[in-house]
């Protein structure tokens, strides 16, 4: 990528530009943010500097929304959670589904949003 570089008085600055693509970045893309910026700084500059940090937060948040809706459904159907138990004790699906939905959400944050494979 060839950066620009603008004059101001004496020095030579790059003209850098924010993409003109609206993201929306959910609770799992900013938590790959804080990652990235934090324990992969060298990753998250060039990401940030040349306009693919957004896309990549963003695809991050989609990706992992999708497997919560495919994963706690399944695993709720295995444990048996359904309405039988919900119509039943309510107190207790709620605690089962929290459980559940835990679970899977460490899972996403062992393999995924904390993990250098999945760096792009």
């Amino acid at each position: 990528m060839k950066i620009e570089y603008l004059k101001s008085g004496d020095y030579y600055v790059p003209a850098l530009t924010v993409p003109d693509e609206c993201y929306s970045i959910g609770k799992y893309g900013m938590l790959r943010r804080e990652y990235l910026r934090q324990h992969r700084q060298g990753l998250y500059t060039v990401m940030l500097l040349n306009g693919t940090l957004l896309k990549h937060l963003t695809e991050i948040d989609k990706t992992f929304h999708e497997m919560l809706d495919r994963l706690i459904p399944q695993i709720a159907e295995r444990e048996g959670v359904d309405e039988k138990l919900k119509s039943a004790d309510q107190m207790e699906w709620v605690r089962r589904m929290n459980s559940i939905k835990s679970r899977v959400e460490e899972i996403i944050y062992h393999d995924y949003i904390y993990d250098d494979a999945f760096d792009v």
